[in-house]
């Protein structure tokens, strides 16, 4: 998890002809909102946006507010990024402004580490999870979940409750749950054989 710094600006005006007004001279409508607050509609450059959200952590980058009056110098993290279904670009953002004390639930990556034995030996990988649920403390945000598949065979799984964790993080989803498995050759090895 990376902690990024964006400008943010306040605006008074808000409603569909402002947003479209906002965006036509490159800035992104927002609100921020939290816990013992009420919302408050601001602006963020384009540029400032794309560069909180370019490497590891996406949207869940702790993100230091800069300028916004009352704002000025908050944690916040992006709750919700609608995007432009056409060209992909950003059309509004939900701030959620956070306390680095208390708990956070939010989904988060998870990335494969090595080659699966299972694959080599002509299985098929299959990912059923590509996130994790989970709840940590703002600052344990890991950036992803890696899971290392190097030993997995043909007809085996990797569950949930069996994925190392960094401290201070958990996952909120079915402990049961297989998230990566290698399927294929078994089932025609088993009809050989018969």
């Amino acid at each position: 998890m990376q902690q990024k710094q964006m400008n943010v600006e306040l605006r008074s005006k808000t409603g569909k002809s402002i947003s479209r007004q906002l965006r036509g001279s490159d800035m992104v409508p927002a609100v921020v909102y939290g816990k013992g607050m009420d919302p408050i509609a601001v602006s963020i450059k384009y540029r400032d946006l794309q560069g909180v959200l370019t490497g590891d952590g996406g949207q869940n980058n702790l993100i230091t507010l800069i300028g916004g009056g009352s704002l000025d110098q908050c944690m916040a993290i992006i709750a919700d990024l609608q995007r432009d279904a056409v060209k992909g670009t950003y059309r509004h953002v939900d701030l959620h402004r956070i306390n680095m004390n208390e708990k956070l639930r939010l989904t988060v990556p998870v990335v494969l580490k090595g080659a699966a034995v299972g694959v080599k030996e002509g299985g098929l990988l299959d990912l059923a999870h590509h996130e994790l649920h989970v709840e940590c403390l703002p600052g344990n945000i890991p950036d992803r979940i890696e899971i290392d598949i190097t030993d997995l065979k043909i007809a085996h799984s990797i569950h949930v409750n069996e994925i190392p964790l960094p401290d201070g993080v958990k996952v909120l989803d079915n402990p049961g749950t297989p998230v990566v498995s290698i399927l294929g050759r078994a089932k025609e090895e088993a009809a050989a054989e018969a």
